[in-house]
């Protein structure tokens, strides 16, 4: 089925999500007993995005630049996980910084893919423009957390979420980054200010430019503060302040997963 827009493609089995709130709140339930049962988080994003990755997608679609990544159709994973090209910037830029956050994480663009097709394998998959766009949703994460910041602590992974919900909307999301932050903040001292971590991300990745809508190959060839700059990424000040106000009462990163959990973003269609 076509939308308005000839050149866009959703198959006609698809249907619309479904809200299921008490659904949501039992695996966010789970996911605070089992912190790595990623899994968790498909299904609360499943359960709480409605309409919104649709509305998303038309967003994305109805300007210039989304209708032209559309055409182009571009799978990033291969790209992003071929360091080679990227080594071969110059210092300082967007791809360098990416490639030295990917090895310094041992993560890879196909790790994330791997993760969300255990839960992809469990619903019908259609191969259309939305299965398009979710993979491009779900590939950017990483490229997310460079230009914004927020590393990959648990504080991070909640601020990061607040700040990806502004720039692609979705109730399940917002959940998961709110009852992150307010998790840590149950754990932590209260000079910290946990929940300005959340309300930071939020306001800072509505400040800025949609990420899913630039260029990929040519963001990673720009110097990663002149990106910032044209882009409109503030630095993550309260999220910065709580590292130090943790760092300062014993809380290492790792004692923050531990305690609050490792939420990484896969986003399915």
């Amino acid at each position: 089925m076509a939308s308005q827009d000839a050149q866009v493609f959703i198959h006609p089995d698809r249907k619309p999500a479904r809200v299921r709130p008490l659904k949501a709140w039992r695996h966010m339930q789970n996911l605070l007993a089992n912190k790595e049962d990623t899994e968790q988080v498909f299904h609360i994003i499943e359960a709480l995005n409605g309409r919104s990755f649709e509305k998303n997608f038309a967003n994305f679609v109805a300007t210039p630049e989304g209708r032209r990544l559309l055409k182009e159709r571009t799978y990033l994973p291969p790209l992003l996980d071929d360091h080679s090209w990227i080594r071969e910037l110059p210092e300082g830029t967007v791809g360098r910084a990416y490639v030295e956050f990917m090895e310094r994480e041992g993560l890879s663009a196909q790790g994330l893919v791997d993760e969300s097709q255990k839960h992809r394998s469990k619903v019908q998959e259609y191969d259309d423009d939305y299965l398009w766009y979710g993979n491009r949703l779900r590939d950017t994460h990483d490229l997310f957390h460079v230009l914004s910041g927020y590393n990959r602590d648990a504080l991070g992974e909640a601020s990061l979420l607040a700040f990806t919900y502004s720039q692609n909307p979705g109730n399940g999301v917002l959940f998961i980054a709110f009852m992150g932050c307010r998790t840590i903040a149950k754990n932590a001292p209260r000079s910290a200010r946990i929940m300005d971590c959340f309300w930071e991300g939020k306001r800072h990745g509505a400040a800025a430019q949609k990420i899913m809508r630039q260029d990929i190959i040519a963001l990673m060839k720009e110097p990663l503060e002149d990106a910032r700059a044209r882009l409109g990424i503030k630095p993550p000040a309260a999220y910065r302040r709580a590292l130090e106000v943790l760092t300062a009462h014993g809380y290492s990163a790792a004692t923050q997963l531990s305690d609050a959990g490792k939420i990484r973003e896969p986003v399915a269609a």
